[in-house]
């Protein structure tokens, strides 16, 4: 893959054993998001951190959300026409279940406005953040394609997925 491909880690960000970050390690055009504060994060900042990050990208690149990232790249999408050119969207959390943390600020209310790029919606059915019926909404309202992958928690690094090849492929598609 030489698509320019951002991570964009959730609260608490990615640890070692994510995906994201075995990702990362793997493929040297596949750049982290650094934010200023991951465990109470504003979202207009995340939302600006994102911006310039992909103002920064030489051509337009891939998002890999997970958990808050994907409602961060819906909140951006609303704000701001640059071009990407696709978004996984993994395990995203319902900003307004009574299961969502309450110290982030500004990720509710959910964004539902159809994403101007295309996108996967990738959803466990044990999700301790969001249901798999709100992912269906989630992915439906973004305009998304839909991937149920059974139950895998929060598809984080307590998921047991290592590298997630399944991801993977699904990150080709939006890649080619």
């Amino acid at each position: 893959m030489t698509t320019p491909v951002l991570i964009l880690p959730g609260i608490s960000n990615s640890g070692p054993q994510h995906w994201q970050t075995l990702w990362e390690n793997r493929f040297p055009n596949f750049k982290r998001v650094q934010q200023s504060e991951w465990e109470a994060p504003e979202c207009a900042d995340w939302i600006a951190n994102l911006d310039q990050a992909i103002a920064a990208c030489a051509e337009p690149p891939v998002l890999v959300g997970h958990s808050a990232a994907c409602t961060l790249i819906g909140k951006w999408a609303e704000q701001h026409q640059r071009p990407v050119k696709g978004a996984l969207l993994v395990a995203p959390s319902d900003t307004e279940a009574a299961s969502y943390p309450v110290e982030p600020t500004g990720f509710q209310p959910m964004s539902t406005a159809k994403l101007p790029f295309p996108s996967i919606v990738v959803a466990s059915s044990n999700d301790e953040y969001v249901t798999i019926e709100r992912a269906r909404q989630f992915s439906s309202n973004w305009g998304s394609d839909l991937v149920e992958i059974g139950a895998y928690g929060h598809i984080n690094g307590n998921s047991g997925l290592g590298e997630w090849a399944q991801g993977l492929a699904l990150l080709k598609h939006l890649t080619d």
